[in-house]
């Protein structure tokens, strides 16, 4: 008995073990933005766990919490409060611009973190991955690395797609109902929206080849030694976009939506002593106050915080305000703090209202929790978020530029009201109720792309097909000849015809 008991156990062992295949993974993530690299934290954290050799190039050390990880970093200066608030006009020009904005993060970023000797020392290591994990974001500086090894590789998104995105994956971009990154036209658009989106979006396009793609292929020759990968040969995009928040479009196979993955299973913890304390005495619910790991807090226009705190007076609510430094005459019920963990207080039951510059991932954990938004948007992607919030019924919009005191009691007022609390839940449930959670849905593709070398059987033809094809242009100026010709034929036709039969009733009279 006890040796059929062993027996069972080596088989069982035996094929568990056969069953797992272990992958050596690569991740590169250029851009200094902590954020960036926070939202799929996760994804390479469940990826050591299953037993993944994973080796990650950034700004951002593991601190060791990875299993079988390895950092490789670009550098110790990871972006967090560095933008300045008064910096943002809010205006229609800087939307056009904003294009301009993460190019000259690239250009400032791309060089010092090629030259890294950490870097450099990695590149001359003799390394084999089975797959690659890149972010899709401004430049190709670091691309190069990908063509060094030789390996599969998958974008990763942490933000909604940029213009120049879609068309790497053969995926449909019509800017007719789908909206520009930078812009907060949302379907249905009216005919000046149309035409501005569609300008936007292709002028963003043309602005990447330019002043992203080209400067980047350069440095990549020049430090790594390779030509860029070309994202066209990219084998998957897992985006930080879900439809539920969204919107609706048209996805190739080789796009998969994981928006929410640095939540998806993620539970409250016990907030900090003095914050927890605050908290739970907020007997009429709490207010929320950050603008992001980007923005300095501090920063904020003096005129405009005390417009704030005015309104905050008038509240039977507490508020808790992420700033930096001290503030002075806070009301009574405002309480300041450095560092917030921000996760934890939305999903605090007596959270009833996040205000906040719609950064994706406050506004995912926003809606993960339930928690009305009030936004103030002020650069990237940010009025994209607040209007899809707002589309949803689960956010008001201010404008920090032209607030007063009187406009914004009315919007703490109507996104405080139980109607927006409500649409808040019911965004909630909807955004959460997945088959599969997006953690899991990326481990598996992930995984895929690695078992099959690449996955080539999920890529869409569009991707290798011609301007001219794959917009049915040489059909449609062949369908145009024939009519054209057709038109001609018959017009040829029907003149002689008509002048036989004239000129025979001519002679006829003459007889």
């Amino acid at each position: 008995m006890k040796l059929r008991i062993f027996l069972i156990n080596i088989l069982t062992f035996v094929s568990v073990f056969s069953e797992c295949e272990c992958y050596n993974i690569l991740v590169i993530f250029g851009h200094p933005g902590k954020s960036h690299y926070d939202v799929f934290k996760p994804l390479f954290q469940e990826l050591g766990e299953r037993g993944h050799n994973i080796t990650i190039l950034s700004h951002v050390s593991t601190k060791g919490d990875i299993k079988n990880g390895r950092d490789v970093l670009i550098s110790n200066e990871a972006m967090m409060h560095i933008l300045d608030v008064n910096w943002f006009t809010g205006s229609r020009l800087q939307q056009y611009m904003e294009a301009n904005l993460i190019a000259y993060l690239g250009d400032m970023t791309c060089e010092p973190g090629l030259q890294s000797k950490e870097l450099q020392n990695f590149l001359k290591e003799d390394n084999q991955f089975d797959v690659i994990l890149v972010e899709f974001f401004n430049s190709n500086c670091f691309y190069g690395i990908i063509n060094k090894f030789k390996a599969p590789f998958i974008g990763l998104s942490s933000c909604s797609m940029m213009a120049w995105h879609s068309q790497w994956f053969g995926s449909p971009d019509n800017p007719s109902y789908i909206p520009s990154i930078y812009m907060a036209h949302l379907p249905p658009m009216t005919f000046l929206e149309r035409v501005e989106n569609t300008l936007v979006h292709l002028a963003h396009k043309l602005w990447y080849t330019i002043f992203m793609e080209k400067p980047g292929s350069k440095l990549s020759k020049q430090y790594i030694g390779f030509e860029p990968a070309d994202p066209y040969n990219a084998s998957l995009y897992l985006v930080n976009t879900h439809y539920s928040l969204h919107g609706v479009k048209p996805l190739v196979p080789g796009i998969v939506e994981v928006g929410g993955i640095h939540v998806a299973t993620k539970e409250p913890k016990k907030l900090p002593q003095d914050i927890e304390r605050w908290t739970n005495e907020s007997t009429s619910g709490l207010i929320y106050f950050s603008l992001g790991s980007l923005l300095k807090g501090h920063t904020f226009p003096d005129d405009k915080r005390q417009i704030f705190n005015k309104a905050f007076s008038k509240l039977p609510q507490r508020v808790l305000w992420k700033w930096e430094t001290t503030m002075k005459d806070k009301p009574n019920n405002v309480m300041i703090s450095k560092w917030t963990p921000q996760f934890d207080i939305l999903c605090h039951p007596n959270t009833i209202l996040f205000i906040s510059h719609g950064g994706l991932l406050g506004t995912t954990e926003a809606v993960h929790c339930g928690v009305p938004v009030l936004v103030m948007p002020q650069f990237g992607d940010q009025k994209l978020n607040a209007a899809m919030l707002q589309k949803q019924g689960s956010a008001v919009i201010i404008q920090l530029q032209t607030i007063t005191e009187e406009s914004l009691a009315e919007a703490l007022t109507k996104a405080l009201s139980p109607e927006i609390r409500k649409k808040a839940k019911e965004l909630s449930e909807r955004f959460r109720d997945r088959i599969v959670s997006p953690l899991q849905t990326a481990v598996y593709w992930v995984e895929y792309v690695a078992k099959y070398n690449g996955a080539k059987h999920i890529r869409s033809a569009a991707v290798d097909m011609p301007f001219y094809q794959y917009f049915l242009l040489d059909v449609i100026a062949f369908l145009g000849f024939l009519v054209l010709a057709s038109t001609f034929i018959i017009y040829k036709s029907f003149r002689f015809i008509l002048g036989k039969i004239f000129s025979r009733k001519g002679k006829v009279k003459t007889s």
